[in-house]
């Protein structure tokens, strides 16, 4: 009991005084930035896959984003982060008590972010029986894992190309569902597990196996900048950074304040987006002739461009939005051609640009 005081003090104290490197402060890398944010807009898109060079800043962007989140509101002292109203986010046992009629105490937390290591077991991740409590009081009860404390927050697993296969299907399958369910000794649970998964690593370390690559909604590249005046720039961020952190904070707080504010809005705007039937068929026509396997591709574009039209306050989803996200959703659908010359998200880009065009010339006719 000590040494889960000491360790739970510990870990508060280092999220408390450690500081985290300002979003808007992170130059370049716009496709990793949309990708987080649209995901975070609408956690439904199903996660995003970061692949790039070392040393680029994977790491750093997504610790960031979850610093421009609101706080949630949650049943007070709930492990599994639990909704006070949304019966999907509330696990059984807060369920039973609403329906019983019992006064719930409400509390607000920071957006759960949660790291995954490599080196985690599946009772770690999933959760698995209280040892304690077992050997102590002989009673079974349920210890929460990874999965419970990232509900309703963001998951991140670094170099998730090497984590073993067994867990990444566990950490799709509880994504794409929603919930954990839990069978050891007897005890069988089930919780919540609504969060967005983030996976990153680098593609000289090993590719995921293109069946589990599919799951992640979105699928982001990144390369090492070769400009050398945005080199300098980068360096520069970072070096104020290390040097005075509070003070590289203040600078950003606005500009951190304004995305906040606009995430916001969007999360609030999203229901309300219309995607033109033209345009789903349009969409539906890519997915087609890439020969993307499965709906996903369908499913996860329109919800992007619904998230990206949130995003810069639209009401309608325009082929413009289309075109900013296709690329992220797609290209990793793409089966693999070894003698293939052109990268997958030209690939992607160019058939989208030409069944788009394909309308504009329709329409031209149409208007002589």
């Amino acid at each position: 009991m000590i040494n889960k005081f000491v360790n739970l003090t510990i870990k508060e104290n280092k999220e408390t005084i450690r500081p985290v490197f300002p979003f808007t402060a992170i130059v370049g890398q716009e496709e990793m930035k949309l990708a987080l944010i649209l995901n975070v807009i609408d956690p439904k898109i199903g996660g995003v896959m970061i692949m790039g060079d070392r040393g680029t800043g994977k790491s750093t962007t997504i610790r960031a984003i979850a610093d421009l989140l609101p706080k949630i509101e949650i049943i007070k002292d709930d492990v599994f982060n639990s909704h006070p109203s949304d019966v999907d986010l509330m696990s059984d046992e807060n369920k039973k008590a609403l329906q019983d009629g019992v006064n719930l105490t409400n509390s607000y937390i920071n957006v759960p972010m949660v790291d995954l290591p490599l080196g985690a077991t599946e009772d770690r991740v999933c959760g698995t029986i209280d040892i304690e409590k077992a050997l102590t009081e002989g009673i079974k009860t349920f210890e929460p894992g990874l999965l419970a404390k990232a509900n309703r927050g963001i998951l991140y697993v670094d170099e998730v190309n090497l984590l073993d296969d067994h867990l990444v299907d566990i950490l799709l399958d509880s994504a794409a569902s929603g919930w954990n369910t839990v069978e050891r000794e007897g005890i069988s649970v089930r919780h919540p597990a609504r969060f967005v998964l983030v996976g990153s690593g680098n593609p000289e370390e090993g590719e995921l196996r293109p069946q589990l690559l599919d799951r992640f909604g979105m699928h982001a590249e990144i390369r090492t900048v070769k400009d050398p005046e945005l080199r300098v720039q980068i360096v520069e961020q970072r070096t104020n950074f290390d040097q005075n952190p509070k003070k590289c904070i203040e600078d950003c707080q606005k500009t951190q304040n304004d995305l906040k504010q606009k995430i916001a809005d969007a999360q609030l705007l999203l229901s309300s987006i219309a995607i033109d039937y033209d345009l789903r068929i349009k969409i539906s026509q890519v997915c087609g002739e890439l020969d993307v396997d499965g709906l996903r591709g369908d499913i996860v574009t329109n919800r992007a461009a619904k998230a990206y039209a949130a995003f810069n306050g639209k009401q309608t989803v325009k082929s413009s939005d289309i075109s900013k996200v296709i690329t992220l959703c797609l290209r990793h659908r793409l089966r693999k051609d070894p003698l293939e010359t052109m990268d997958s998200g030209e690939k992607v880009q160019k058939v989208f640009d030409r069944y788009l065009n394909q309308k504009k010339f329709r329409q031209n006719d149409q208007a002589q």
